[in-house]
């Protein structure tokens, strides 16, 4: 039985994914534009709970105050109307040529009071609409010439930047938080933050590192040849997984933005087990909104935009599914024991154990019996033999 998503279920999805009108490098568009309002109407049909946007996303770069006004009513009164939310808001900080050498960061100081400018304004927009979270994509926040940007300096003013964002956000009591989320590469050749470690980093030079975290894509991580799985765990285990954006890549291409699972479904698997359930040994789940960045194919006409964004959630819930059953599989809790994964929890040192006395323990090293741990097997193989059973629905 195919699963039927709800709200419940916390589904999103930007309306530049589904509003994508497949232009690409090498070809125009084959779709025709979609208003917000119709995005929200189709997307509560299909269950999602929720929409998210870029500001020229929603109110076309150029708009008249009272073409602004019209939209963001018509807006309003669509979410009012299904009871979709807007959990999440982002500024186009890319597109236009003004940014060619990045907005927080562009060596011209007048470009980088003017991105913040086009921040704080839709910041105002996202709180109006009861976002809690505010994610900042530096796609153009790099260089092709390494000669020609004073990366000392450039982390200098994207920390300015961010500070000063956040001060607003706490003076004007709208409760956002923040989420970097980081890209290796393209647009630009090499984009500040390039990775989750990268992003995580930065936040701890922050004033405001409090409200501050991440907003990892599966398909950013991958494209540096990185395990997703361990990135978002290791924002969890530091309180730092804001948002996520979910979707699909093979390998270490330019960016897919396909379909989530559409590429590496194992690792998927396994993404969603850690979302969902938390670490074997326990921990934190994740509790946001499950984001989906993905791009239709550029054959697909609009039902085809709408099949796949289906796709998506229909996906999500199988694995969830599937990890459930993984998880309560007693082959699999005794593989996973015999693995030693939950030793994995146990401190290496004993109680109240110094390194003088780690020293004087004997056993530990001059007579420990290097045999036992060079030859025993760890099991591993079953563990991932018992995940492809229950992925695929085999066992």
């Amino acid at each position: 039985m195919t699963p039927q998503p709800t709200r419940d279920d916390k589904f999103s999805f930007g309306l530049w994914t589904v509003g994508w009108q497949a232009r690409d490098l090498f070809g125009e568009a084959t779709r025709p534009a979609v208003a917000g309002v119709e995005a929200v109407h189709k997307l509560s049909e299909l269950g999602a709970y929720g929409i998210t946007f870029h500001d020229d996303d929603l109110v076309p770069p150029g708009s008249t105050t009272s073409e602004r006004r019209r939209i963001l009513d018509e807006f309003k009164q669509a979410l009012a109307d299904t009871g979709l939310v807007v959990p999440m808001v982002t500024t186009n900080l890319f597109g236009d040529p003004i940014f060619k050498d990045g907005g927080f960061t562009s060596n011209d100081r007048s470009v980088r009071r003017y991105a913040l400018r086009k921040v704080m304004q839709n910041m105002d927009l996202a709180a109006e609409l009861g976002a809690q979270i505010y994610v900042f994509w530096g796609g153009r926040e790099g260089s092709e010439v390494d000669f020609a940007k004073d990366i000392r300096a450039a982390l200098d003013r994207y920390r300015e930047g961010i500070d000063l964002l956040a001060q607003y956000s706490i003076d004007k009591k709208y409760g956002m938080r923040f989420a970097i989320e980081p890209k290796p590469n393209e647009p630009r050749g090499d984009i500040l933050l390039p990775t989750i470690g990268h992003a995580l980093a930065f936040i701890s030079q922050l004033e405001h590192a409090d409200m501050v975290g991440i907003n990892p894509e599966t398909g950013h991580e991958q494209m540096a040849s990185l395990n997703y799985t361990h990135g978002i765990a290791q924002a969890l285990w530091q309180d730092k997984l804001f948002h996520i954006d979910l979707n699909g890549q093979k390998g270490p291409r330019y960016d897919q933005d396909l379909v989530f699972g559409y590429g590496d479904l194992l690792q998927a698997f396994s993404t969603v087990d850690l979302l969902e359930n938390g670490a074997p040994g326990g921990g934190p789940t994740y509790n946001g909104d499950r984001h989906f960045d993905f791009k239709p194919l550029r054959t697909e006409n609009m039902d085809g935009v709408w099949e796949s964004a289906l796709a998506n959630m229909e996906l999500y819930m199988t694995l969830r599914e599937r990890s459930k059953e993984f998880r309560a599989d007693p082959r699999v809790q005794e593989a996973l024991n015999a693995a030693g994964v939950a030793e994995l929890g146990r401190p290496s040192l004993n109680e109240g154990e110094t390194h003088e006395q780690l020293l004087a323990d004997r056993g530990s090293f001059e007579d420990y019996d290097l045999t036992p741990a060079r030859t025993k097997g760890y099991g591993f193989a079953r563990i991932q033999r018992l995940a492809l059973e229950h992925l695929l629905g085999v066992r």
